[in-house]
């Protein structure tokens, strides 16, 4: 990973690290609570031809606050909104993916006129109940009989003593096996962690949302949606989130929550077709 450092906006010290040259493109990472680490190698591939920025979003990774500091869903956005400042930049072009993806239409219903593009990938779910559906998909994935008995066997074996290490990352390949189209490619999805609290106040923050008719105002920012064909998420909260920014919606087959790491090279072609660049997307 390439060097980062810390820009403190709004009372929060935020983990910022850059990518590449050319166009910046703001890259929002999922969660609430996580950090961009596992996002990582894989957006990096789109830093051909243009600057990714990624950060960690305020509670999360290395950019932690006090207990005592508020984390709610109008503090990301006006996080992004003191970062899109600090960094000298009129308007964004957003690349969110998962809760980034959300908090990226959030921003844009905020601050409309400071959007200049937005890419979401596997976006959390535009209101409450498709979200709700997605938790219940996810935890009838998890308790699946297969993957029960993987984690029996795993703790019934002597790996924790042998090689702590690799207990731990076997562990966390089992708690986001649910995510992906083959399980095996959980071994590929770099290791994070959630903070709890963050995660939770955010959601809370949200309470009964639902942002579909607010979309519809946003329908002259060009935007694209991409939605992998077995992600826990359903197809039918891409397909209304899409159809209510008047944006193209591209399925990736045979690829779960995490395209840029089941199908990297469909991932990263989609989206270098449609982001701001230097280079000819064919050559990038």
């Amino acid at each position: 990973m390439a060097e980062g450092t810390q820009r403190t906006v709004r009372g929060a010290a935020l983990f910022e690290r850059r990518v590449g040259s050319g166009p910046p493109v703001a890259v929002l990472h999922g969660g609430p609570g996580a950090s961009f680490d596992y996002l990582l190698p894989g957006f990096d591939a789109l830093a051909a031809g243009r600057m990714l920025i990624y950060y960690d979003q305020r509670g999360g990774g290395r950019s932690p606050i006090p207990r005592d500091q508020p984390v709610g869903w109008r503090d990301h956005v006006a996080d992004l909104e003191a970062l899109r400042a600090a960094w000298g930049l009129e308007q964004l072009t957003i690349l969110g993916y998962s809760w980034g993806g959300l908090l990226a239409q959030l921003y844009a219903i905020e601050h409309p006129h400071r959007v200049a593009r937005l890419a979401l990938v596997c976006p959390a779910p535009s209101w409450r109940a498709a979200r709700d559906e997605f938790e219940r998909r996810f935890a009838e994935r998890n308790l699946a009989p297969a993957v029960q008995a993987e984690r029996q066997r795993l703790r019934e074996s002597d790996l924790r003593v042998r090689d702590p290490a690799a207990f731990q990352r076997r562990m966390f390949e089992l708690s986001v096996v649910a995510y992906f189209h083959d399980p095996a490619k959980a071994r590929d999805l770099t290791p994070f962690r959630v903070v709890g609290r963050v995660q939770e106040e955010t959601w809370r923050s949200l309470d009964d949302y639902d942002l579909r008719a607010q979309l519809e105002g946003l329908r002259g920012i060009p935007a694209l949606l991409l939605h992998g064909a077995d992600d826990p998420i359903p197809l039918y909260a891409s397909e209304e989130t899409a159809r209510r920014l008047g944006a193209p919606l591209q399925v990736i087959d045979r690829s779960g929550h995490c395209p840029h790491v089941e199908r990297p090279d469909a991932f990263a072609g989609l989206l270098d077709g449609f982001l701001p660049g230097t280079l000819d997307p064919a050559t990038a």
